[in-house]
């Protein structure tokens, strides 16, 4: 009977040995694939940001002068898209795509989007950058993958850390980067298979930019006010607010991009004609401020407490022309820059300070537009410290219910109910 029992420990031993030697293993090689993707990722990255800054700043100099070169960008980032063969790529939704699916980025995703990223703020373009750091990471990341012989389901994880360290190099949070990556590719399932790659492919990238001079994006918050039952009650209110203004913005980006579409099935037309009429925008307000990302006007409401009362609705319109005429660049910043002035602007109306409801405006019309509470928490605490923690808690959570399916990415899959406890199966839409 005793050496029954001991043939069995012994065999159980072996086997709980020989899987904790699997899982070390495991970590390892992840911890080395992760830095070498946040290495190059992170270097890609700070370059990007170097150039991005120059490009906007030029713009910035230029007197709106910049802005005629437009309908040039334009017809050249279509042009380059269709020589590689790329002339119907789906931006963010495919990368977004290739980690649940057969579907791979192709090899010439990561230089397009990086070069026409570029022109597009050079010329004057309203766009972000993260969006197109997403893109530009995963196919990175899936091309170091096949350099490195990762088998299929590997090079799904390797794709993740490619965008968390782009993201984390761009905008200097590591942790929302890393959350980020696994929790926008399907609503209500995060993969938390890719969070130990995810968590030093961010880190790495985002020690590297730092290293090179790239600042970190963070926002001293003065007036947050004492948590008491009408304070929260006033913050809810902002936040049922900016879910419905998420909506407004995912129904005006995809509106508009469809329109565009049927109205001018040519490219080349299209995106001329979207050139003509942002230089005429451009032009009939007389000012650079909804061109390019917007920081300055999230500086403006966020430190200053002080937007001009249309600033949301032209920055949502100057974007949606943009993106939806066929430049490139992301949809993320300008979703800061609506929240940011939308929730300066009503501010006074809720009993608010401007930089305060600026901020949670900022954080809750991302977390609509995304539809990642996760993320947009952790957002706030990189961003604005842990102080308003509570605040930004119940304007995400509000958000969050309030933006229903609707999302800026249609590669996103929403797997489980925002309101019952059962699974689904829906695209954002």
């Amino acid at each position: 009977m005793l050496p029954l029992f001991i043939r069995k420990f012994e065999r159980k031993s072996k086997e709980e040995f020989s899987h904790g030697v699997t899982h070390f293993r495991m970590f390892f090689k992840w911890c080395l694939c992760a830095v070498i993707i946040g290495a190059v990722v992170g270097c890609v990255g700070t370059l990007f940001h170097y150039l991005i800054k120059i490009s906007a700043d030029t713009f910035a100099l230029s007197n709106l002068k910049m802005v005629w070169l437009l309908p040039l960008v334009g017809v050249v980032i279509v042009a380059s898209y269709k020589f590689c063969g790329m002339d119907n790529d789906k931006g963010t939704n495919m990368i977004l795509v290739s980690v649940r699916s057969e579907e791979k980025p192709p090899i010439f995703t990561a230089p397009l989007i990086f070069l026409s990223t570029v022109l597009t703020h050079l010329a004057g373009g309203s766009a972000g950058r993260e969006g197109a750091a997403i893109q530009m990471g995963g196919g990175i990341g899936y091309q170091i993958g096949r350099a490195l012989r990762l088998d299929e389901k590997d090079q799904k994880l390797i794709i993740m850390c490619g965008m968390s360290a782009a993201f984390s190099a761009l905008f200097g949070t590591p942790v929302t980067a890393a959350i980020f990556s696994m929790e926008v590719i399907s609503v209500g399932a995060m993969y938390y298979s890719a969070l130990v790659p995810s968590v030093i492919s961010a880190l790495v990238g985002y020690c590297i930019a730092i290293r090179l001079g790239v600042e970190k994006t963070f926002f001293e918050l003065n007036f947050i006010p004492s948590i008491t039952i009408p304070s929260v009650i006033r913050v809810t209110v902002l936040a049922v607010l900016c879910g419905l203004l998420s909506i407004l913005f995912c129904i005006v980006m995809h509106g508009t991009g469809k329109l565009l579409k049927k109205a001018y099935p040519n490219k080349y037309i299209k995106i001329l004609v979207c050139s003509a009429i942002l230089i005429n925008l451009t032009y009939i307000i007389g000012s650079a401020d909804y061109n390019g990302a917007g920081m300055a006007l999230i500086i403006e409401a966020v430190l200053h407490g002080q937007t001009m009362p249309q600033a949301f609705a032209l920055k949502l319109l100057f974007t949606a022309i943009t993106l939806g005429a066929g430049f490139r660049g992301g949809e993320i910043v300008p979703s800061f820059v609506v929240g940011a002035t939308f929730g300066c602007l009503v501010a006074p109306i809720l009993g608010l300070s401007g930089t305060f409801a600026a901020a949670v405006g900022m954080i809750a019309v991302f977390c609509g537009v995304t539809n990642s509470p996760i993320t947009s928490i952790i957002l706030s605490v990189e961003m604005f410290g842990p102080q308003g923690l509570i605040f930004f808690a119940v304007a995400v959570a509000t958000s969050y219910m309030l933006s229903g399916y609707y999302g800026l990415y249609m590669g996103q899959k929403i797997l489980y109910s925002k309101d019952k406890a059962e699974f689904i199966n829906t695209s954002a839409h």
